[in-house]
């Protein structure tokens, strides 16, 4: 008669607890790992001459019963191409010109591509490097036709290595790097963008590849002259968003060339593209001293996160900030936000009521659960107004902390989200500093003063049109979302 063996004898139990061993450490690991170097990175901090610092804005809102478009970002954009010499480096996330055709979007995508292709051809020995996401390419199921085409005429063409980068998505990404993601992407496509109709169809393996859920989601374009950090996507079917974007000019210009060779360098892009010190040294002027000056900082990654919360934690009693953002969500800045309100820091927040996604309706999240969230504080310092969204989005990510004789802003790509602030997706802000009273303060004083009060136009609404709309089901999926990891905040 055979005895029978232990459970703990088995093989079956040993194989599985390899494979649990395996996954295990794959997970752990790549939630953890070294980020590549220049990753999560604070520049020095620059002095620069007031006139050299610009604030620009798109807002899209209501005005007798008409939606209307300010917008300047992307014509300062085709500009800085237009009179770009020596080199132009980009790293822009979305850029594509796929919509649902439910309304005449302006052709961003398209023009941004002509203008770079004209200047190459203006300029014979202009040096272009453009990054990007493989989000343009649907995940490696077709070619970025804004951006690909760029190589035939010389320009350096980067798809940011996601696998380099750090795991938010935990549990899936353990077993995506570990089985799924050895059979690659590309293929014949059969399946549905997730963009819209009108793109291509793309593979399943593609599909499997976008739930890990991380983005190069920065938004820069560096010449010579100048550095544009920008909210805003050059995405035709985002064409209506409200954004914000700064430019600066100066030294600071050679910091941020240094963080996009950095990712250049981990996506196996090729760094000889980019324009040597000695070019930078050369073709950069040096700026006049001013009477009147900002300091000015680029922040990549969690560094924008330690930004936020020092610029919160620096404000007094009696000290305002303002804050316009897509999506808030970060634990770090919320905790900070309750801290400076309980000091006497009077808060006003400018929030994306998180309905609508390219023609698609959302559920309010992570807006919606967060707001509620401050709003119980009951704190008298801690104000809320939703934007006015129609069928685009409040898509702006700042903050400006004002106090009596010296205010500070910080802006750019990165939401207040864990994917944008620690260190899984790559983002940049600016950061600037100068007296209150100064020229570039004053404007983007006037900018929270012009939709927070709704002057010549309706921009925002009162906290109560959108509190009603987080039943207790919404929440929990909130909740779980934000346990799991499975979201895009």
């Amino acid at each position: 008669m055979k005895t029978k063996k232990k459970w703990y004898k088995k093989k079956s139990w040993w194989i599985g607890g390899v494979i649990i061993l395996i996954l295990t450490t794959v997970m752990i690991y790549h939630r953890v790992k070294p980020l590549p170097p220049g990753i999560s990175y604070a520049s020095d901090t620059y002095t620069i001459p007031e006139k050299d610092v610009e604030f620009l804005y798109d807002l899209t809102y209501q005005k007798d019963g008409k939606e209307q478009h300010d917008q300047s970002i992307f014509n300062e954009m085709y500009k800085s191409i237009e009179n770009a010499e020596d080199f132009l480096i980009l790293d822009l996330f979305l850029v594509n010109g796929y919509t649902k055709g439910d309304r005449d979007y302006p052709q961003i995508s398209e023009k941004l591509s002509r203008t770079i292709k004209e200047q190459m051809k203006k300029k014979p020995d202009l040096k272009v490097v453009f990054i990007s996401d493989v989000v343009n390419t649907t995940y490696g199921s077709h070619i970025a036709k804004q951006i690909e085409p760029l190589e035939d005429l010389g320009a350096e063409v980067v798809f940011t290595d996601l696998n380099r980068l750090r795991d938010p998505n935990i549990l899936y990404s353990g077993v995506w790097r570990t089985s799924l993601g050895w059979f690659g992407q590309d293929g014949y496509g059969w399946l549905p963008n997730p963009m819209a109709p009108s793109a291509p169809k793309v593979t399943m393996r593609s599909y499997l590849k976008l739930l890990n859920i991380k983005a190069n989601h920065r938004k820069v374009v560096i010449t010579e002259n100048e550095g544009l950090i920008l909210s805003a996507n050059p995405h035709d079917a985002s064409g209506f968003h409200s954004n914000i974007a700064f430019k600066v000019k100066g030294d600071i210009i050679k910091d941020m060339v240094k963080a996009e060779k950095a990712v250049a360098a981990f996506s196996d892009g090729n760094t000889d593209a980019f324009p040597t010190e000695k070019e930078l040294n050369d073709s950069i002027k040096s700026l006049p001293p001013s009477e009147s000056s900002v300091k000015a900082q680029i922040l990549t990654e969690r560094e924008i996160q330690n930004g936020v919360v020092k610029a919160l934690d620096d404000a007094k009693k009696g000290d305002e900030a303002w804050i316009g953002m897509f999506y808030l969500a970060d634990r770090d800045i919320i905790d900070a936000i309750e801290d400076a309100a309980e000091r006497g820091v009077d808060i006003r927040l400018v929030l994306d009521p998180n309905q609508n996604a390219f023609g698609q309706e959302k559920i309010g999240l992570p807006n919606l659960p967060i707001a509620a969230e401050l709003h119980k504080v009951e704190s008298e310092h801690i104000t809320i107004r939703w934007y006015n969204t129609n069928k685009e989005q409040y898509h702006t990510k700042f903050i400006f902390v004002k106090g009596d004789k010296q205010s500070t802003v910080i802006g750019g790509s990165g939401n207040y989200t864990s994917r944008n602030m620690d260190d899984y997706n790559l983002e940049e802000n600016l950061k600037l500093t100068a007296p209150t009273d100064s020229k570039t303060m004053t404007e983007v004083d006037a900018y929270f003063d012009r939709i927070w009060n709704n002057k010549n136009g309706t921009y925002t609404v009162e906290y109560e049109k959108y509190q009603d709309k987080l039943p207790a089901v919404k929440y929990i999926m909130y909740i779980l979302q934000k346990i799991f990891q499975v979201t895009t905040y």
